[in-house]
């Protein structure tokens, strides 16, 4: 009933504002300002999803896990290509270390020796390339482990543990609700009545909540046949629990120099 009461004092404010004053009232709805999708980088099968929709995550917090058989495979080949790119040094040094004894004696061309020497140049820039290739594939195993960039909210999941997580379809989306603001359209007749930085009443009736915002952004509309402006408003949540998607009313009082 209190709660109730201070609703119907700030609406009573509010509409002597409007009385009083010039005014515009607009609908918009609650959006996140820093909204993610989240995706993988390797394709492969999922192996865990921890979360659900509607979950609130922290900054790292484990998502989804991809199985990791596909790396492993790769790591192996990997590993076994640079054992053998090692072996074959050893082997190479072995003979280069005796050539070098039968050429003091004169007993083989320099150009053999000369030979065996570049073929172990060689053998060691394959080795230095097969490290790297095996330092990047240990890198992937990171990115098998889906975290949260930020603290938020799971709006969406579009994945399921046994299916193939594909590096160009959306996962989960991630909504900041540290980051709320209200989005609304404007005619363009009306444009010239609002400005960045303007003081805004917002209201969701949904949860008798008023409270004072400011217009954000202006942003032309990709709708250009509606010849109307996108306006983003940033507001005081007051610790709210206010939810993207939630119905919202502005109201714009305007003053005579206005």
């Amino acid at each position: 009933m209190e709660k109730e009461n201070k609703f119907i004092i700030s609406l009573c404010l509010t509409l002597f504002f409007l009385i009083n004053l010039e005014a515009m009232e607009l609908s918009g709805t609650v959006i996140s300002d820093n909204e993610k999708i989240i995706t993988s980088r390797y394709m492969g099968f999922i192996k865990k999803v921890y979360v659900s929709e509607g979950d609130f995550v922290k900054k790292g917090q484990l998502l989804y896990e991809i199985d990791s058989s596909n790396i492993d495979s790769k790591k192996e080949e990997a590993s076994l290509s640079l054992q053998i790119q090692k072996n074959n040094l050893n082997n190479i040094k072995i003979n280069y270390e005796r050539y070098k004894r039968l050429y003091a004696k004169d007993l083989v061309p320099k150009y053999d020796l000369e030979q065996l020497e570049l073929k172990m140049n060689n053998v060691k820039s394959m080795i230095s390339i097969a490290k790297a290739k095996l330092k990047e594939i240990n890198y992937q195993y990171k990115y098998l482990k889906i975290v949260a960039p930020n603290d938020g909210l799971i709006i969406k999941k579009s994945i399921r543990s046994g299916e193939m997580a594909m590096p160009s379809s959306p996962a989960m989306i991630l909504s900041d609700l540290n980051s709320l603001k209200i989005k609304s359209n404007i005619s363009e007749s009306n444009l010239s009545k609002v400005k960045i930085g303007q003081k805004v009443k917002v209201i969701i009736e949904s949860i008798n909540f008023v409270t004072e915002g400011e217009i954000s952004a202006i942003i032309p509309n990709i709708e250009k046949m509606t010849h109307s402006f996108v306006l983003k408003f940033s507001f005081d949540t007051k610790n709210k629990n206010i939810y993207p998607g939630m119905y919202s009313k502005v109201n714009l009082v305007l003053d005579d120099n206005e």
